[in-house]
């Protein structure tokens, strides 16, 4: 009863501290209130087109062929003779739905968007689309809704193909594009016979938005450098030539029409997007028709390179939004943080100066309401210089107030971690070690406690602060009214300090603060795990287990320089190689076969169990070999094989029920466990990273039997012999014994490898920017959460299996180590805690929140996944049981 009252009290506890960091780092920096700004004079341009190549790289447009022609014609001769061109800069991330809220809304957007997936909009905002008289949007599901639900009244009219037509596996992905540029004809051609469309065409401030995904989805399925990538490009310019000349002509060549052509994000050569790489960042922007400078260059088209970076002057996406807001006079985005780009535009001196002037205030009652104040510079001159001075105060200014209770909250969420952090060494000391008891000062604690609580609540008060801010700042006064109420122990133990090896402790717990603290630097430096395991391999050669056992120390030395091996590749990025994927599973069936034989000497299996492992070691074969069929139709354009998906679905269904069906004994266990979670993840690799569970679990094997060796060495008595032990025959082991110093050293062993576990070979890293090919034998449309689902599934089966070793060590060591893993975890999280940003890359704000993720989770879930894995390994299912027939 008191481990479930401590679990539960930890689990609120965390859970507190881990919301906190939404509320002080990642609320929306959106604000409501603002008066429109729009320039006074009349526009150059009585509408409107835009037309964005999703995943366009702006090298892949500009660059010419060989023979100095373009893939891209019509553009080309657009910038050579008519128009104004560039490369615009989409910051982070560089995915799809912020890249359109920066361009078509001109901010760049919280990250709390993820939760619903980038496709609901977490807080209404305004768009040059909701400031338009009407808009007409053609293309993605998963783009064009959110600008109309964040549109006042009804006027932008979306037009979307289903959303099971973005199909990585489709033979030719442009087709998506050919849709859209067939639609806008229906719609002019409809416009001849239909009176009130046509009424609504003809009218100013018009919008036609063509969102083309073919690009973006080529890229994803045959890589940027591919064929379908480049020839989709060519399509993409002779769809834009014949929009051109339909508008054109319905208008009748007035003069009227402004057109922009851009991208939200570029791509990497290996087709993916998310991060900061200028494959990603950097975009072509073309400009032309009404209101645009003819034939002006604003940067060179050059290869990436740092000189390049540093020299260009680049236009920011979310300044695109201000520039269409000029071009058909309608007020700028009120939540827009673009700045106009004035080398655009072609006209009068004072028109681009009252624009700039819109720009600035615009920006300005931002600022204004923010801080709730009246704040307001008087402008005399219609000087631009010092417009984009009021700017950049302005948003300095919305970044202060933005952050302002930051601090303060940040210091109640760490004086509540410490706080936690000593309760549980207080439960440690009294649970685990033999200390004299004192009474405590609770009558005095007690009334400090109350004054204390007294005094934040007024303060909060005064503040009116929210109801989330009384939690954060008084929660930490539960926690050391618990801890100062246990000072006696603290007492005791200070007391008792002259007889205990001071010398021996000082240098455990030293070694396992820079042990934690090389966990750190390896959440940043995965190649710090390979130090690491460097280190842990000399292991059994400094603690004198080498020569009580040669052989075992042996192969833990290179199981771990195996495994250190994985951190050096790359996360991302990698090229697929299925063959190594069939390696994996020959080596899988080798290891597997050899314990079978091995485990044949010692004790015979049943026949059940070994008809159950013949199984799946023959399901291991089969999952060895769909990726490598699965791609290989892919390859031919002949789609995902039926046969393949249902195997693979059932595989990823059984997975955590076929061990279940196993023999309870320790290594039998293990096996049917190992197997089960190989043949999923093998279904989910597309190269070197299928070989990280096999020798993960090798290491894991190596370290269980080593463990037995260690605790001989020890001298601790009621040592089992690990092929006698029985999972279901396990009792409370943590009445057993005492704590020792060796606990310490095995809870960071633990902590240690689920660090490398997850890290090994895929991160959140991986899952933002992962390739789609690692999830085709499942499916091949697209569907962020099933996708999603199964790439944070892969990352999870090496995390179970070190679970099921720390769970079979438990038994093997007669003791629980789980308080000290809670403790070892808590030190860690508030480094974590001043280290997540809400800035940067997708990629930099993703991995932030994970780091903070992970050493929040372990210490809000171990316990529960102690028990989970408990019954995983522990608890049996039997389908069926003979029964004796009785005769008379």
């Amino acid at each position: 009863m008191r481990m479930i009252t401590f679990f539960l009290i930890g689990l609120t506890v965390h859970v507190v501290f881990f919301v906190s960091i939404f509320d002080i780092y990642f609320t929306s920096p959106l604000v409501h209130g603002m008066t429109p700004q729009v320039t006074p004079l009349g526009p150059p341009a009585s509408r409107l087109v835009l037309v964005v190549g999703d995943g366009l790289r702006a090298d892949s447009l500009f660059t010419l062929l060989p023979n100095g022609s373009s893939r891209a014609p019509y553009l080309r001769s657009v910038i050579e003779q008519r128009g104004t061109w560039g490369v615009s800069h989409t910051r982070v991330p560089t995915e799809s739905r912020p890249g359109h809220v920066a361009l078509i809304a001109g901010f760049y957007e919280d990250v709390s968007a993820v939760a619903k997936g980038w496709k609901e909009n977490p807080v209404e905002f305004d768009s040059v689309f909701n400031e338009s008289r009407h808009t007409w949007c053609w293309g993605s599901p998963d783009i064009l809704p959110m600008f109309a639900k964040g549109a006042s009244g009804d006027h932008v009219y979306t037009h979307t193909y289903p959303a099971q037509e973005e199909d990585f596996a489709s033979t030719d992905a442009s087709r998506l594009d050919s849709w859209v540029f067939n639609q806008v004809k229906s719609l002019f051609q409809s416009a001849k016979f239909n009176s009130s469309l046509k009424e609504s065409l003809l009218e100013d401030k018009n919008v036609f938005f063509l969102h083309l995904l073919g690009i973006d989805t080529n890229g994803h399925a045959h890589r940027p450098m591919s064929q379908e990538y480049l020839e989709n490009i060519a399509l993409v310019d002779t769809g834009v030539a014949e929009l051109v000349s339909v508008v054109e002509e319905f208008f009748g060549y007035d003069g009227r029409t402004a057109y922009v052509f851009t991208s939200d994000h570029g791509m990497t050569n290996w087709g993916s997007h998310g991060a900061g790489h200028p494959s990603e960042t950097l975009t072509p922007l073309v400009v032309w028709g009404a209101g645009v400078q003819s034939a002006h260059r604003v940067t060179e088209a050059q290869p990436y390179n740092d000189v390049y970076l540093q020299g260009a002057e680049l236009v920011l996406l979310a300044d695109i939004a201000p520039l269409m807001a000029s071009l058909i006079g309608v007020p700028i985005p009120v939540n827009s943080v673009g700045v106009l780009p004035l080398l655009y535009l072609n006209n009068s001196e004072q028109f681009k100066a009252e624009s700039m002037y819109a720009n600035a205030i615009q920006v300005l009652e931002q600022f204004k309401v923010q801080r709730h104040s009246a704040l307001l510079l008087l402008i005399i001159t219609l000087i631009i210089s010092l417009c984009r001075s009021l700017i950049s105060h302005a948003l300095e200014g919305l970044v202060y107030y933005h952050t302002y209770d930051r601090f303060f909250l940040g210091c109640s969420v760490v004086l509540g971690f410490v706080g936690w952090t000593s309760y549980v060494v207080v439960v440690i000391l009294k649970t685990h070690a033999s200390l004299n008891r004192h009474p405590s000062l609770l009558k005095q604690v007690r009334v400090l406690c109350m004054c204390v609580t007294a005094a934040i609540t007024v303060f909060l008060l005064i503040q009116r602060s929210p109801v989330t801010y009384y939690i954060y700042c008084l929660l930490p006064v539960p926690v050391w009214y618990s801890v100062l109420k246990e000072s006696a122990t603290l007492t005791d133990l200070i007391r008792s300090a002259p007889s205990l090896p001071l010398w021996k402790c000082f240098g455990y717990f030293l070694l396992v603060a820079l042990g934690i603290e090389l966990l750190v630097v390896s959440f940043f430096h995965r190649a710090m795990l390979t130090v690491g395991l460097a280190v842990l391999s000399l292991w059994p050669f400094l603690s004198g287990l080498y020569g009580k056992s040669k052989f075992r120390s042996v192969s833990w030395f290179l199981g771990c320089l195996c495994l250190a091996a994985f951190p050096l590749m790359p996360v991302v990025g990698r090229e697929p190689n299925i063959h190594l994927v069939t390696c994996a599973g020959l080596l899988t069936l080798f290891t597997s076969a050899c314990y079978l034989w091995s485990s044949g000497r010692r004790a015979p299996l049943h026949l059940s169990d070994k008809q159950q492992f013949v199984a799946q070691m023959l399901h291991v074969a089969v999952c060895a070999y769909v990726p490598s069929l699965t791609h290989s139709s892919l390859q031919q354009k002949q789609g995902l094989p039926l046969l393949n998906q249902i195997i693979s679905w059932t595989t990823l269904a059984s997975s955590m029920l076929v061990p279940l069906l196993s023999s309870t004994r320790l290594f039998h266990r293990l096996l049917s466990i190992f197997l089960s979670l190989t043949a999923t993840y093998l279904l989910l690799s597309t190269g070197s990273e299928a070989l990280f569970p096999p020798v993960l679990s090798w290491l894991m094997f190596v370290w269980i039997n080593i463990e037995q060796e260690a605790m001989l060495a020890q001298g601790v008595s009621g040592r089992q012999e690990l092929s006698t032990i029985d999972f279901s025959a396990n009792i409370d082991i943590t009445k057993i014994r005492q704590l020792k110093l060796d606990d310490i050293r095995r809870s960071y062993f633990f902590v240690f490898f689920i660090i490398t576990a997850f890290f090994g070979t895929g991160n959140i890293a991986s899952i933002n920017s992962f390739d789609p090919a690692s999830v085709y034998c499942f499916l091949t449309v697209f569907n962020p959460f099933i996708m999603g689902g199964l790439m944070m599934w892969k990352v999870i089966i090496p995390f179970i299996i070190v679970m099921c070793t720390f769970e079979t060590i438990q038994v093997a060591t007669q003791l629980s180590s789980r308080s000290w893993i809670c403790t070892e975890c808590s030190f860690s999280t508030c480094h974590f805690f001043f280290l997540v940003q809400d800035y940067g890359s997708w990629l930099d704000i993703g991995t932030s929140i994970s780091h903070y993720v992970i050493v929040m989770s372990m210490t809000i879930f171990l316990m529960l996944l102690s028990v989970v894995t408990h019954i995983f390994t522990s608890q049996r299912l039997v389908l069926w049981r003979r029964t004796k027939m009785h005769f008379p």
